[in-house]
């Protein structure tokens, strides 16, 4: 699993025009999840979007998390995040599933919710074709991914297959 982690002053993410949810100081957090995930990789981004600290603190940086300084967060799912370049194409066969993938999305937003406030949980509308508005503070943006784990049987096959 992948967290692409961007402190903001706010951010919203609007479907066909509309505001689907907006969030004023905080993280924008666009979640990509690979097609061997589990749910020690959803406890791993959980802890560390909400421990890493990307906040200031009496003129001092990276003092604060999220959770301390009690602001939201605006989750994205993205499964281009998983890719491959074959040539100047994006692959995505390491991206997990559609259906399995919305599984784990909101496993992740609910492990988050319960582990800080459902209420400063926020995302988009999963598989929709989103606008998303960030507004970068700092700029801070960075990437965490969980351990890599070894790949299935299953990814050889197709990995040999697609060669």
């Amino acid at each position: 699993m992948k967290a692409v982690i961007q402190r903001v002053t706010n951010a919203r993410v609007l479907v066909n025009g509309e505001v689907i949810s907006k969030i004023e100081r905080g993280l924008c957090v666009l979640i990509g999840i690979c097609n061997n995930d589990t749910e020690e990789d959803i406890k791993f981004i959980s802890r560390k979007i909400l421990n890493t600290r990307l906040f200031e603190e009496n003129d001092k940086r990276w003092m604060r998390s999220v959770k301390e300084m009690t602001f939201e967060i605006l989750c994205i799912s993205q499964f281009t995040l998983y890719y491959k370049l074959k040539g100047n194409k994006p692959d995505f066969h390491h991206a997990m599933s559609g259906e399995k993938a919305k599984e784990m999305y909101d496993q992740l937003l609910a492990t988050l919710g319960k582990d800080y406030s459902p209420d400063k949980i926020k995302d988009g509308v999963f598989g929709a074709m989103m606008n998303v508005q960030i507004f970068n503070d700092g700029p801070v943006t960075i990437e965490i991914e969980s351990p890599v784990k070894a790949v299935k049987p299953d990814d050889k096959k197709t990995e040999s297959s697609n060669s």
